[in-house]
């Protein structure tokens, strides 16, 4: 299954969560430790889920892009969404 990551920059470095899976989420100082971070948070929040007998979740979220041109992004610029779906 492929599930969306939030990864947001800090104050203090950076965190990251699941939509899917609430509760799961790492945070760290830089990107490298809080990727690595979350994948360790991944599979032990599936690992406790099948553990107890619970449904793994289908993923139900994805994470787009929006472009926006503003006034020094010139003439060519195209406002729009992309997405990773």
């Amino acid at each position: 299954m492929d599930y969306t990551v939030i990864y947001e920059e800090t104050p203090t470095g950076f965190s990251a969560y699941l939509p899917d899976l609430p509760g799961c989420v790492a945070a760290g100082g830089t990107r490298a430790e809080v990727e690595r971070l979350i994948r360790s948070a991944v599979r032990m929040h599936l690992e406790a889920m099948r553990d107890g007998g619970e449904p793994l979740p289908s993923p139900s979220t994805w994470a787009g892009t929006l472009r926006w041109a503003t006034a020094t992004s010139g003439p060519n610029q195209r406002n729009g969404i992309t997405s990773n779906r």
